[in-house]
């Protein structure tokens, strides 16, 4: 009579630990599916500086860079050689499940130069297409020289961190 009342007791136990575990994973699947009220995890990662298309096309040439600033926010980084410009660099991300490995979606580096007397002289949005630096905003591929092989470095070590 004891041994029934113990495997009862140890059934009971196991069936109220797979409950909860089901529980616990039937409310993640429903924060998943926006069902939830709490946190939902859609599996899109976005890092770095957000982009807001209205934002960049109130920004004209011959703007001083204190408004540039405030306009943007602090850059990513900003270059050290050969000219004045500020980089704001973002990652879109991807991954099915918290725990899994993530695939970068989207790569992107917001460069704003600047000229003399600290004017922005022009916006260039740079991003990977086909595995190579595309210039989103003139739609235009770079030639070689200057930044571009900062940026084109830039975004190569973002993949390096995966």
């Amino acid at each position: 009579m004891a041994t029934t009342v113990r495997r009862r007791s140890r059934l009971a136990a196991r069936l109220g630990v797979v409950a909860a575990l089901a529980g616990a994973l039937g409310a993640c699947q429903a924060g998943q599916l926006g069902l939830g009220s709490g946190f939902s995890y859609d599996g899109t990662i976005q890092r770095g500086y957000q982009l807001d298309e209205k934002t960049l096309a109130d920004l004209k040439p011959g703007t001083p860079a204190e408004k540039v600033l405030q306009t943007l926010g602090t850059p990513s980084t900003t270059s050290t050689v050969g000219g004045d410009a500020w980089y704001y660099v973002s990652q879109t991300v991807n991954r099915k499940v918290a725990f899994m490995p993530q695939k970068v979606m989207d790569q992107r580096v917001l460069a704003v130069y600047f000229g003399k007397g600290k004017k922005l002289e022009r916006v260039a949005n740079y991003g990977m297409a086909d595995g190579k630096v595309f210039d989103y905003v003139s739609r235009t591929t770079p030639t070689a020289g200057g930044d571009v092989g900062f940026v084109q470095n830039m975004l190569t070590n973002l993949l390096k961190f995966q």
